[in-house]
């Protein structure tokens, strides 16, 4: 059975308007409705056009957002010799080779937010793809977090490097930093990301690619997008 909307929630989607909103106008809209106490991260979730079951169609890649998640995410090297020196010098706040694997898998640790890792650990790697995957934390070269220039990689994780991913109904659900931002810093980031996704998009899917996408706030109701600009960028 499901839950019946809250007071706030309802009084919140009751100043939405039953039309798609342009994504400048839809941002100072999130930031208005907003009832929580807290500073939510507000969230862009786009409905694509493709068929995920097919590897051709997957959509994936990252993003450094021009001005950050508003979080610094803990970040975890793995690595091996001079490596774990430069990940220590380049801010990461945990750094180390087969033990840190070790420590995962026997203690079910967690306490960091991305994991990169260089080549030669990723045999070692490979034990944690059950634990590590599902969490979307697993190294992939594709996302340039299994890499050589570990300084680099340290620095986009800071700098808010934000990995999308479609899911297997077909959506990406991906944070664009927080409520509390000011509005042209979140419509820069919004935009950086909604533009990657497009970039992304695999050269096998025809007809229309964005099918619908909405940004909300955590708690907050969605507010539904006009992609007809979207789309006519593919043609």
């Amino acid at each position: 059975m499901a839950r019946k909307p809250g007071k706030k929630y309802t009084a919140a989607a009751g100043q939405i308007e039953k039309r798609p909103y342009t994504l400048e106008d839809a941002i100072p809209l999130v930031q208005k409705i907003k009832f929580s106490k807290f500073d939510e991260t507000v969230e862009v979730h786009m409905r694509l056009g493709v068929d995920p079951k097919h590897a051709d169609q997957m959509v994936r890649g990252t993003v450094v957002l021009p001005n950050g998640l508003g979080k610094s995410k803990r970040v975890l090297v793995i690595a091996s010799g001079d490596k774990i020196r430069e990940a220590e010098a380049a801010g990461a706040e945990f750094f180390g080779g087969d033990e840190m694997v070790e420590k995962i898998q026997k203690e079910n640790w967690m306490d960091f937010d991305a994991v990169i890792a260089t080549p030669d650990m990723m045999r070692s790697m490979a034990r944690l793809g059950k634990i590590l995957g599902p969490r979307g934390l697993m190294p992939n070269p594709k996302t340039g977090t299994v890499t050589t220039d570990v300084t680099k990689a340290v620095n986009e994780v800071k700098a808010g490097k934000v990995e999308f991913r479609v899911d297997k109904t077909g959506v990406i659900h991906a944070p664009v930093g927080r409520v509390g931002f000011a509005t042209d810093k979140l419509l820069e980031n919004a935009s950086t990301l909604i533009q990657a996704v497009i970039k992304a998009k695999p050269s096998v899917a025809k007809g229309k690619y964005v099918r619908s996408a909405t940004v909300c706030s955590t708690m907050g109701p969605g507010v539904a997008l006009d992609v007809t600009v979207y789309n006519l960028r593919q043609l």
